[in-house]
């Protein structure tokens, strides 16, 4: 399968497949119906779904997508003026989540213990994560620029519900971004996420919330709100918002779309704008009434699948184009594609916990509850290897840290998790 392929580490230019080992399975003979059913309102965590609604990666691999655009960093690294900074790092915080877009294969649970790491030469960073706890399910993950330009970490908890026709994920956790030349750390959580249509009719993403960035140094804050789409689909994939100072004042505004760029431009000619669309938009409304009983949830057609370009603005990001044959390889973007390629070189070398080692999922899931019941025989606590618990250093907010060591390539002790 997809998902049994064995790789190693490293990821270079000239390491890139441009397509899967195979094609991804067919879901129509599948009810996922059967089993959400009893579980509206609940929590998803404990909920074994069958593997054909998987996509053949580890969440600890998914979250790796936040590196696909790491060149932000290194710009906003490279920025003297603060607020140039913090609108790449606001680019780099919406490109996070581009990924997600039409991804709607669900991620195989990392068993605890399971660790993965990439190193991106061309990309100027390497990475290493950890599932730290097993319920809750809690990944951690430290990246650092190869130049020590920057350090990037973070823990998530995603929390997920069902709700009837759509599926909620809150990824609880605070992500950290250093900036060392400039002794600077930003702070923030990512979006929620829904899946609409988990019964009937096409799946489709939509990121909605507010999300909060913020540097510790100069007290600026980016405070981005990522639109639910609508009723006429106005909204629809749209994020926008404002740098300001610790006084509030409002340094520039942004707006896009988190599937496809971000732009940057002077707040009052985007608050002028912003007045004489939302003038349009009631004129619309006057015009075509619609009632409550004929909203659906079917993704919406929105107005335009671009996004106007206000005079004066800049453009902070833009996604890179899919590979051609995505569609069938789980809509994977060009990053994805390779997180699971194998190096032989590199196979030697990493530890036997990495999930790029991982076989077939439903034998792993018995070993780990046999794992669990013996520890709990033993009352023996899980010890983390590579990531312990303690305060952020800057938002204070409870957090997984690095614990260091992990590239010495020393792995003594390791669980046997697979």
């Amino acid at each position: 399968s997809p998902g049994g392929r064995r790789c190693g580490g490293r990821a270079s230019a000239d390491l890139g497949r441009t397509s899967l080992p195979s094609r991804m399975f067919s879901r129509n003979d599948f009810s996922i119906w059967s089993i959400l059913r009893k579980c509206i309102g609940m929590e998803l965590s404990k909920i074994t779904m069958p593997v054909v609604f998987n996509e053949p990666l580890s969440f600890l691999q998914r979250l790796t997508d936040y590196m696909e655009h790491t060149y932000l960093i290194h710009k906003a690294s490279s920025l003297a003026d603060p607020v140039e900074g913090m609108q790449c790092v606001a680019a780099f915080a919406v490109s996070a989540v581009a990924s997600q877009w039409e991804r709607t294969g669900k991620p195989f649970n990392p068993l605890l213990g399971e660790t993965y790491e990439l190193v991106r030469d061309d990309l100027g960073f390497r990475l290493i994560s950890e599932q730290v706890s097993h319920h809750p399910p809690i990944s951690a993950f430290h990246a650092e620029g190869l130049n020590n330009d920057f350090i990037f970490h973070g823990s998530i908890y995603p929390k997920l519900k069902f709700w009837g026709k759509s599926v909620e994920a809150e990824p609880k956790g605070t992500i950290t971004l250093e900036l060392l030349e400039h002794n600077e750390a930003y702070t923030w959580t990512n979006p929620t996420c829904c899946v609409h249509n988990i019964i009937v009719g096409k799946l489709w993403i939509e990121q909605c919330g507010n999300v909060e960035i913020t540097n510790h140094k100069t007290g600026d804050k980016c405070v981005l709100n990522f639109k639910p789409c609508g009723l006429f689909g106005k909204e629809l994939h749209k994020v926008e918002g404002y740098i300001q100072d610790k006084s509030k004042k409002k340094l520039r505004a942004l707006y896009g779309k988190w599937t496809e760029c971000l732009y940057s431009v002077d707040p009052a000619t985007f608050d002028a704008y912003k007045k004489n669309d939302k003038k349009n938009t009631e004129e619309k409304k006057n015009s075509k009434q619609v009632s409550a009983s004929e909203e659906s949830d079917e993704m919406p057609m929105p107005d335009s699948e671009s996004v106007f370009v206000i005079p004066r603005s800049v453009l902070l990001w833009r996604i890179a184009p899919r590979p051609p044959n995505s569609a069938q390889m789980y809509n994977f973007t060009s990053f994805a594609m390779v997180l699971n390629e194998v190096d032989k070189e590199m196979e030697s070398v990493i530890p036997k916990t990495d999930c790029k080692l991982r076989p077939d999922i439903r034998p792993l899931e018995e070993k780990q509850r046999a794992a669990r019941k013996n520890r709990s025989k033993s009352e023996e606590d899980w010890k983390t290897r590579w990531f312990h618990q303690g305060p952020n250093p800057y938002s204070g907010a409870q957090d997984w840290l690095y614990s260091g060591s992990y590239w010495d390539r020393n792995y003594y002790n390791l669980p046997d998790i697979y």
